[in-house]
């Protein structure tokens, strides 16, 4: 067998002292451009984990979280126009259109031609989407219940979430 050779001492390298101004400054807690000061990405986030909730709580009733929310509204009152329930959702028809057709085509409602204006479109439960009204009852509490809060602190941030909305609504459209 050959022995191995020493391993040679390899010369220290030279560190190149950087200019400041290429340095990248460190995070700084308050910094408004910092990802976790951003109240748009934690809303953001928080609406996909919603989303990945109701997935789970609707999953084995084949409803979608944006169809649980039509169901919601209808239950409320029905024989909305597309429109008014679009309003509603803050959803526009291209996007709601599509999902009404597959609740339509699953069972849950029909859509019925306004006789005296063909484009308007109303939307009617079945007594299969009226029946998952009671099916879906416990969904509310469940999801709420993820979320780790307390009733009381739900409907304060509820409140707080509203009105975030409709003030950005109004920014928006001022």
């Amino acid at each position: 067998m050959s022995a191995r050779p020493e391993p040679q001492a390899r010369a220290p390298r030279a560190v190149k002292v950087r200019d400041p101004a290429e340095v990248p400054h460190t995070v700084d807690a308050n910094d408004p451009q910092r990802l976790d000061n951003q109240l748009c990405f934690a809303v953001y986030a928080a609406a996909h984990a919603f989303g990945r909730a109701y997935r789970a709580l609707l999953n084995e009733h084949d409803l979608t979280y944006p169809q649980y929310l039509v169901l919601l509204v209808l239950w409320e009152e029905e024989g909305l126009t597309v429109k008014e329930i679009g309003n509603r959702l803050f959803l526009d028809s291209g996007t709601l259109t599509p999902l009404l057709k597959r609740l339509e085509a699953s069972g849950r409602v029909r859509r019925a031609r306004d006789r005296t204006d063909e484009r308007q479109v109303s939307i009617f439960l079945t007594e299969g989407g009226r029946a998952l009204r009671e099916l879906l009852a416990c969904v509310p509490n469940q999801a709420g219940g993820m979320t780790g809060l307390e009733m009381e602190d739900r409907r304060a941030l509820l409140d707080r979430l509203v009105s975030l909305r409709d003030g950005l609504h109004a920014g928006v459209h001022a």
